[in-house]
């Protein structure tokens, strides 16, 4: 299939009022409530269908759980070993998909060095899980050129991937291959832009005070004006924010936190880390396309009222910089850790008294509905096609809609196409196949706003990203907020986007 091209695929301020506008006149077939990466994907399929669509969100594009992940695509070795064979081919097959469907997704090699701390025993153990996760890449039938196997390196070539690995008592490494992405917040963009594209009124900084069978009451935060969208079946795919709109939903958050640290020049590949007391538990170190590199990820409960955006706690951060000191030649000053971010996993509990340990519960999702009102939680970044689409499934079941069964699984996503000539690299990665429209505004706005990013992009992120301010530009188009210093530096040309 085509990659979506071309200003139908735009999002800006023009367009937004425009689509408002016309909402408060229509009846949708499908609302969405949330835009993260499954409520795009419900806007998206249901649009792709050729239903009538309009997707709103509170704050932005990406703003909750989306924006925080482990950028990895996997392929569901963990749930292998708890029995959950299911969930693991289905991550599986939709972690193939996303390798075709979008330039955003590409194999990452990873390390586990063979350092003391970690036995034989369960270095053969970690081997067999890996080799159970490449028949499960076979059965999802994804080519080995995409995502190749795994091996065994001897101590030398561990020490060429990650030169800052201790070679005291290393006795080589596993390496591994999953999927990771270039960036999850702009794939959640590329969702909305693609969605837009078929049809989809994409509406952000529109939130939702009451869902109804026949709709909901949204207030407009940029104003304050409060309207009713009519829609045949609303979707509620607003994470762990799902029990604010439907109480019957019992969800049991968890907080995975990762560091944003600088030290580690030289690390050509992610390692995986032993995670103290588990056989199948793993931190994950990831060097990022900017230079930076990200070390996660906790999985801690959280009880109470969930805030807009998690804080990193000062106990997640020494222990994670703790596990990465245990492998390191040179251990890690805390003045190394730049920045931190933590997200909240929207895990369905269903255990007995609600107390189960988040570690333990299990990552499928599931959608329920109550009067005439669908909602989709648990599940995690990799299945969000697959969650997209049982949700609009049911919504189209609920409310004898008619169309056609989904489409997403062979839709290439905006920039998915082939990547013109002659662009620099970081741009082609970027950008795909749009790469080439993205170095004429960096030529004619070469202004550098840090990280190897331009005034130019920025200016593309507000004509056709959906930028309504510059917090969305540092901390959702690109990660310049992650580090306070990144984002005092680049704030001034992010504010001067928008007179362009």
């Amino acid at each position: 299939m085509t990659s979506p091209t071309g200003s139908a695929g735009s999002l800006n301020a023009g367009r937004r009022a425009r689509d408002l506008r016309r909402v408060a006149e229509e009846q949708v077939d499908v609302l969405v409530v949330g835009l993260g990466a499954t409520g795009a994907g419900a806007a998206l399929d249901a649009a792709a269908r050729g239903l009538s669509v309009a997707a709103i969100d509170a704050h932005d594009l990406a703003f909750g759980t989306s924006r925080w992940s482990s950028k990895m695509i996997h392929g569901g070795l963990r749930y292998l070993a708890k029995g959950q064979v299911d969930v693991a081919y289905e991550s599986a097959v939709e972690r193939g998909l996303l390798l075709r469907n979008t330039h955003l997704v590409r194999a990452q090699p990873y390390v586990l060095p063979l350092t003391p701390e970690v036995g034989r025993a369960q270095a053969a153990l970690t081997m067999t899980g890996y080799r159970l996760g490449d028949a499960l890449r076979t059965g999802a039938r994804t080519p080995r050129p995409l995502l190749p196997g795994p091996s065994r390196l001897p101590a030398a070539r561990v020490r060429e991937l990650a030169p800052m690995i201790s070679p005291y008592g290393l006795r080589g490494g596993l390496l591994s291959w999953d999927g990771r992405l270039l960036d999850d917040a702009r794939l959640v963009v590329a969702l909305a832009r693609t969605a837009a594209w078929c049809g989809a009124r994409v509406l952000t900084r529109c939130r939702a005070l009451s869902l109804e069978p026949g709709g909901a009451v949204v207030e407009d935060t940029l104003t304050g004006e409060r309207l009713t969208i009519r829609a045949r079946v609303v979707v509620n795919a607003t994470g762990v924010w799902a029990g604010n709109l439907d109480p019957s939903v019992r969800l049991r958050p968890s907080r995975g936190t990762h560091l944003v640290v600088r030290g580690l020049e030289g690390l050509r590949s992610g390692l995986h880390l032993p995670m103290p007391g588990s056989l199948n538990r793993f931190a994950l170190v990831l060097p990022q396309a900017d230079g930076r590199v990200y070390v996660g990820l906790t999985d801690e409960p959280v009880d109470g009222p969930v805030p807009d955006v998690p804080v990193a706690p000062e106990s997640d951060v020494s222990a994670l910089l703790a596990l990465l000191n245990s492998v390191l030649d040179t251990p890690l000053e805390r003045s190394a850790v730049t920045g931190a971010f933590a997200g909240l996993r929207p895990l369905l509990d269903t255990s007995a008294g609600g107390r189960a340990a988040t570690a333990d519960l299990s990552r499928r999702h599931a959608v329920l509905s109550r009067s005439g009102v669908v909602t989709v939680v648990g599940g995690k970044l990799t299945t969000y096609r697959r969650m997209a689409e049982d949700a609009i499934d049911h919504a189209v079941a609920l409310r004898g809609l008619s169309a056609g069964p989904s489409i997403t699984a062979a839709l290439p996503l905006i920039g998915a196409g082939p990547v013109p000539e002659g662009v620099p690299r970081r741009l082609a990665e970027r950008y795909g196949s749009e790469a080439a429209e993205i170095w004429a505004l960096a030529r004619e706005f070469p202004q550098e706003a840090g990280l190897g990013l331009t005034l130019g992009e920025l200016v593309w992120s507000v004509r056709h990203e959906g930028a309504l301010d510059p917090a969305d530009l540092l901390d959702r188009r690109t990660r310049l907020g992650l580090v306070a210093a990144d984002r005092e530096a680049a704030a001034a040309l992010a504010a001067q986007a928008f007179g362009l």
